[in-house]
């Protein structure tokens, strides 16, 4: 369906979608080929697919005409939805890893989520900063052109 269960999990921020399914910037063609093989699984959230649609219907990216059909029919495709662990409130243990960027939390709160050898692509500053403590705790932060990593 969607990907092998033996394949890295990796979680995109928006950004990195966007990179891949509107820019077509050439530093995604790994991540695309990977999915399109099963050798890599996309994991996402619902927010993390509303906060996709949000940006692709803000009009800001219109000079590059996006088709938000195909987008999201790509989005259907590849990416396997799952729900987040939930921090209830107070007395809930606190997230691992703080973002400075609260909108981005979501997406280092998944990768911990998924534990070890999961991998969070971004070009976000805020959560390339996380990537030493993230690697400390199993999961790697890197850039779409770093992945994947030279074993």
């Amino acid at each position: 369906m969607h990907g092998n269960p033996e394949a890295p999990r990796l979680v995109l921020d928006t950004n990195v979608v966007l990179d891949w399914l509107l820019f077509r910037d050439p530093s995604c063609a790994p991540l695309a080929a990977a999915l399109a093989s099963g050798h890599a699984t996309w994991i996402t959230t619902a927010a993390m697919l509303n906060e996709l649609a949000h940006v692709l219907g803000r009009g800001t990216l219109a000079a590059w005409q996006p088709d938000s059909a195909s987008i999201d029919a790509s989005c259907r495709r590849w990416a396997r939805q799952v729900e987040p662990d939930a921090y209830p409130g107070p007395g809930s243990p606190a997230p691992k890893l703080r973002c400075s960027d609260p909108d981005d939390q979501k997406f280092i709160d998944l990768a911990l989520q998924l534990g070890r050898d999961a991998c969070l692509l971004s070009r976000d500053r805020a959560l390339l900063r996380l990537a030493r403590r993230a690697r400390d705790a199993g999961v790697a932060i890197l850039r779409p052109q770093d992945w994947p990593p030279a074993r």
